[in-house]
């Protein structure tokens, strides 16, 4: 199973993604916003990042852009949750390094389907 960091300012979302994940047998480590994130992301190595894109000072698209740019992080998939659902959010999200884009409301399956394309 996978180790995931999860980046989510929303506590209710970040323990939906996290219920989801650890009740599959992932591991997940959790950040409220993606300074946090990228510590986490260099200090754990995780086998994917979970990122939504609205949040306080550093956006998700941003936070993708510094990951990609890390050589210690670059390699690591990158799933975008987010309730920007317009197809220029998806494509914007794209070219910033995400590898899957996700629109909230998302089920379950949709999320672990994700997960399972990046990293099995």
């Amino acid at each position: 199973m996978a180790t995931v960091l999860v980046v989510e300012d929303t506590p209710s979302q970040l323990e939906l993604i996290n219920f989801f994940l650890r009740d599959s047998g992932h591991t997940v480590i959790k950040a409220y916003d993606a300074k946090d994130g990228m510590t986490k992301a260099i200090n754990h190595q995780p086998d994917a990042i979970i990122t939504d894109v609205v949040m306080p000072e550093v956006s998700g698209f941003e936070f993708c852009r510094q990951l990609k740019r890390n050589p210690a992080t670059k390699k690591v998939p990158i799933i975008i949750c987010s309730s920007k659902n317009q197809p220029i959010d998806r494509i914007w999200g794209m070219r910033q390094g995400a590898d899957v884009y996700l629109t909230k409301p998302f089920t379950r399956q949709q999320l672990l389907h994700a997960l399972k394309s990046l990293v099995e």
